[in-house]
């Protein structure tokens, strides 16, 4: 082949990328799956009000478990693993609840552990689940670890009340865990970065991404949804805004991309909500107007995301995007960064 012929080649493929870049930028990032909701109360196999929230995993066997936030009858909240082989239906859900809050031991989880988000850790062999402990306090980080998804060992409450949205990244910076969480602060309702050398110790603490002010989608307060995907161009985030509204709160997607190294560097931020409530599984249910990932799965292509959220605080639901897609998309609806935070 000649070298102009590999030359007119490369010019073609870089402006069909350049046009599928381009479709992506404009089109909605994520389809919604045809058969939602995928989990409702009437899959559980005992009596509850309700289940959404759930942290994601793709386990060694290929298939994908959901660790789910069930809201029994009683209105406290414990996690059920729900098992698929494709993870979009013929989910094996186990048969009572596979973690449950343990007051005696943590006075933190007194009313109930919520919103897990699971990051697969490979120095230490195991999964990290960061989860909202719930008592008189308030909402806190609390952390575990497991192998298998059937005995965990518990790490307390890491980050005192009021905090939530949290998630480990998968590995260390500089020598250090980091760990993205959400507390409120007398600056506000912002995301944070901390780093610790041993899971249990906390600081070097760093907003890296602040609530905005005035009319925008994310005015009121902001967090992180499912943890990180890690990227060649950076950390890709997908954080929820919440705007209020003269009839409640609507719960909003937007898009973030962090430094590789230094994931407290903020590179780029979208101006714009990605995705929103439509359906209505989204728009009714026990919290109105809710779409609430906490877990993704990233499939074999390196490209296709599953996103696994929680519709109306009342069922799950699922949605399929691309990270290429998610990167251009910022590309072309991102605001001017000044300094370090978005």
């Amino acid at each position: 082949m000649s070298s102009i012929n590999l030359v007119n080649e490369s010019a073609e493929s870089i402006a069909l990328e350049e046009t599928r870049l381009k479709a992506c930028s404009d089109a909605p990032l994520f389809t919604r799956y045809s058969g939602n909701p995928i989990l409702s109360r009437e899959s559980w196999p005992y009596p509850i009000n309700s289940v959404f929230n759930a942290g994601a995993v793709l386990l060694a066997d290929g298939d994908t478990l959901l660790l789910c936030r069930v809201e029994s009858r009683t209105g406290i909240s414990h996690l059920c693993a729900a098992r698929s082989a494709n993870g979009i239906n013929g989910w094996r859900i186990d048969s009572e609840p596979t973690m449950v809050a343990n007051p005696r031991e943590y006075p933190e989880e007194l009313w109930g552990i919520e919103d897990p988000r699971i990051t697969y850790v490979p120095e230490l062999e195991k999964y990290a689940v960061a989860y909202t402990s719930f008592a008189r306090g308030g909402p806190g980080v609390s952390l575990a670890l497991t192998k298998d998804f059937k005995t965990f060992e518990r790490f307390g409450v890491i980050m005192q009340p009021e905090d939530k949205d949290a998630a480990l990244l998968p590995r260390k910076f500089g020598g250090r865990w980091a760990l993205i969480h959400r507390p409120v602060t007398t600056l506000g309702a912002h995301m944070w970065i901390s780093y610790s050398p041993d899971l249990r110790h906390w600081g070097s603490h760093k907003v890296i991404l602040e609530a905005r002010r005035g009319g925008w989608w994310d005015a009121n307060k902001i967090g992180l949804c499912s943890p990180p995907i890690e990227t060649p161009k950076g950390w890709l985030t997908i954080y929820h805004g919440v705007r209020q509204t003269a009839s409640g709160s609507i719960y909003r997607l937007g898009l973030a991309l962090f430094d590789l190294e230094r994931p407290e560097i903020c590179l780029q931020r979208g101006d714009s909500w990605m995705f929103g409530p439509e359906e209505q599984y989204e728009r009714g249910g026990d919290v109105k107007d809710v779409v609430f990932p906490c877990g993704q799965i990233v499939d074999a292509d390196g490209d296709t995301v599953r996103l696994y959220y929680g519709a109306a605080d009342s069922t799950m639901a699922l949605a399929i995007g691309s990270i290429r897609c998610m990167l251009a998309w910022l590309e072309a609806h991102t605001s001017p960064v000044e300094g370090s935070v978005c």
